[in-house]
């Protein structure tokens, strides 16, 4: 498409890229060059059908749920009325049986956590509170006892939490210790005297053991599942989940339950968070979730899993879908706003340019391709590499893959995206709300809304810092188990030619090698620079080197005290963090890599074709944003230094007749999207005003311009000055 195409396509369906007059148009409103015939161009549905998936038509049918009226996020509601609005939007969900897919056979479901998961994550366009109010109740409540639970359990719990007789709560989370689940301080003592075979005694033993910001547990939640400390015959055997009942029927809070009103909040108002607490609270025995650990009427305690720790850590993995949707909300959220931001800069103009009667559109600026562009490649990326966190959990959650080595493969990259994917929300929804100007702050234009719901993301299910920290420490521990297939002879041997490898990156000798072969020539190192083989080398040594430099420096961790090594290991934080980040880039680009090469059929050329310079943009973009580690590190020449910044230009000129076809892509309808900038209301004013001043221009009575008045006595003293002198 033309610059011109975009100005004119103002309708909201996947093919609105492709209009025939305007494709037809000589002369765009900026330094575009026309495509010429037969150059390659996206297929949009082909595009469109990678990015959905395996689970198209769980996605296909989410998508029409969300574009309905009755399911968006209101407008101008208290927050009471937005939590009630949300409430009854979770009954139609239940009536619908949305989540019925999470549910194992023997519960009635199909087993398919991968088209319940992809389903859930399309919410987001309609109400992000709605989409949390549900990921509470199916994805974190209910889930934790499919879980959690054994069969009798489930059978006794699920169906009521599916269909929304008992509203539920997820009750993991105390003020004191936030991310630090296994210093819980919530205790569940066993009494063998209590009930008919033995009660826990649910306690909450001081304010900052209060459990806090939970969904439901202000108002609706009429059980919770609560994490607290398990206690048998006087051993603490650390944190397990139990089922706890906190309402009745009519909503009163059961003796000894305490319950408070978070109150209004930055986003995400549709939801009555709340806070929890316990005051001896008496439930049965058979009310411990037990599948990872189990008390006999007499207090006996037994595991599957020997190790407390491993233990901890197995239960708390089995919530790990949290993430995964939260990853794939993320980047559906991205996706909405780049197509607000990007429809609304193909007909938005501003400013005049070569042509006197017609302003530029923003699109056509090199700044704004800038802003967007970029942003809308980590997109692509964090889509693609979503697809393989989403097979992967199935696999886990299905069973199919469901082994030690494969949840710990599944949690591991689930740390890795989800902080990515929700902080590039957060930059991408903030920089598309900037590049609609004052249009982009009207509530009714969807983006500051859309930031304030999901500003949280980067917080719960796993605050990013703290995920990204267990990322850096799976990628130690790699490293470290390299070590341990090296005989106590070869380890010295091993870390002495490690060390030696880090520091040649040091001198100028790899640096001197890539400016021999560029030999000045920029086109050569322009090509050399976006080759799959270069990228990928650069982003996989960054990521493994940071990763060995971090374990070098902490080695002598292995000889000292607990403390000692944690103080050690603090003062290399920021290290592991990057190391991690460095990991994400590489995942996401490979991701997109794999992505690209799956495309296959008609118009898979060409899709390729302009996929590859989009995967090009976030590559180079990645290098660019790390460059003084390159270039320090000694992996890139300073003259392919100075080069990405033009590379990365001339990839943005070339991406700018796609835009439109890159986001039509998404795949985002009427009724996701209903900013009115990008439903037409801008191209209507553009509209009315070119028609205006093509009237007044018509006119015999439009006033004249007193700068045309000064250009024209200008021209016309030149001219008598001319005649003067030439007599």
């Amino acid at each position: 498409m033309t610059a011109e195409t975009s100005t004119t396509a103002s309708a909201p369906a996947p093919t609105a890229a492709r209009g025939t007059d305007a494709a037809a148009s000589p002369t765009p409103t900026g330094p575009i060059p026309v495509p010429a015939d037969g150059s390659p161009r996206l297929d949009v549905e082909m595009v469109s059908e990678a990015l959905l998936g395996s689970w198209a038509d769980a996605r296909r049918d989410a998508r029409e749920r969300a574009a309905r009226p009755e399911m968006h996020r209101p407008m101008d509601a208290s927050v009471a009325e937005h939590r009630e609005r949300v409430f009854g939007q979770l009954r139609t969900l239940a009536e619908e049986e949305v989540s019925l897919p999470m549910l194992p056979e023997h519960l009635g479901g199909p087993n398919d956590n991968g088209a319940n998961v992809a389903a859930f994550e399309e919410l987001v366009v309609a109400d992000p509170s709605l989409q949390i109010k549900a990921g509470v109740q199916w994805g974190l409540f209910t889930s934790a006892i499919v879980q959690l639970g054994d069969e009798e359990q489930q059978k006794a719990w699920v169906p009521g939490a599916m269909n929304l007789e008992t509203p539920g709560a997820f009750a993991m989370t105390e003020i004191g210790h936030g991310s630090d689940v296994q210093s819980l301080a919530t205790t569940a003592t066993f009494d063998p005297e209590g009930g008919e075979d033995g009660e826990w005694v649910i306690n909450t033993p001081f304010r900052a053991a209060w459990k806090d910001y939970l969904g439901n547990a202000a108002i609706h939640a009429r059980a919770a599942t609560v994490f607290a400390r398990l206690i048998t015959n006087g051993v603490d055997h650390g944190v397990h989940c139990f089922y706890v009942p906190v309402r009745d029927a009519q909503g009163n809070l059961l003796p000894g339950v305490q319950s408070e009103d978070d109150g209004e909040k930055g986003g995400l108002n549709g939801i009555d968070n709340g806070r929890l607490a316990f005051d001896h609270v008496r439930v049965p025995r058979r009310n411990l979730l037990n599948r990872y650990g189990d008390v006999a009427a007499d207090g006996t305690y037994s595991s599957p899993i020997d190790s407390p720790g491993r233990r901890f850590f197995t239960m708390i993995g089995t919530l790990v879908q949290g993430r995964v949707s939260l990853d794939g909300s993320a980047i559906r959220a991205s996706q909405l706003a780049l197509h607000i931001a990007i429809t609304y800069a193909t007909q938005r103009r501003q400013f005049t340019a070569a042509d006197p009667t017609r302003e530029t559109v923003l699109m056509d600026y090199q700044a704004h391709l800038h802003r967007l562009l970029p942003k809308l490649a980590a997109t692509y990326a964090g889509a693609f590499a979503h697809e393989q966190l989403l097979q992967a959990f199935d696999d886990v959650f299905s069973g199919r893959g469901d082994t030690p080595e494969g949840r710990e493969d599944l949690e591991t990259l689930a740390a890795t995206l989800k902080p990515t994917s929700t902080w590039l929300a957060l930059d991408t929804i903030q920089e598309c709300r900037e590049a609609c100007g004052g249009s982009g702050f009207m509530a009714e234009n969807q983006l500051v809304g859309l930031h304030q719901d999901l500003d949280v993301y980067a917080t719960f299910e796993g605050d990013n810092t703290i995920l990204l920290q267990l990322v850096a420490k799976r990628l130690l521990s790699d490293y470290t188990s390299e070590l341990k297939n090296v005989d106590r002879a070869g380890i010295g041997r091993f870390i002495a030619q490690r060390a030696e490898v880090l520091a040649k990156r040091h001198t100028p000798w790899a640096r001197l090698g890539q400016s021999v072969s560029d030999r000045g020539n920029a086109r050569r190192a322009f090509d050399s620079m976006r080759s799959a083989e270069f990228q990928e080398e650069m982003l996989a040594d960054r990521a493994r080197v940071k990763v060995e430099e971090v374990a070098l420096a902490l080695r002598s961790t292995a000889r000292m005290s607990p403390a000692d090594a944690a103080a050690e290991v603090n003062k290399h934080q920021v290290e592991m963090l990057d190391a991690a980040r460095a990991h994400a880039d590489l995942v996401r680009w490979r991701a997109f890599t794999a992505g690209i090469e799956a495309l296959e059929g008609s118009g898979a050329e060409g899709s390729r074709a302009v996929l590859t310079d989009v995967r090009d943009l976030f590559g180079l973009t990645a290098i660019n944003d790390d460059l003084a580690w390159f270039l320090l590190s000694g992996m890139i020449s300073t003259q392919r230094g100075r080069q990405i910044e033009g590379d990365l230009r001339r990839l943005l000129w070339r991406l700018r007749p796609h835009v439109l076809d890159l986001v039509a892509a998404f795949d985002i309808r009427p009724g996701h999207v209903r900013a009115p900038i990008a439903l037409g209301g801008e191209q209507e004013r553009q509209d009315e005003a070119a028609a205006y001043f093509r009237a007044q221009r018509a006119s015999s009575d439009a006033p004249v311009s007193e700068k045309a008045l000064r250009d024209a006595e200008k021209r016309a003293r030149r001219a008598q000055g001319k005649k003067s002198s030439s007599r």
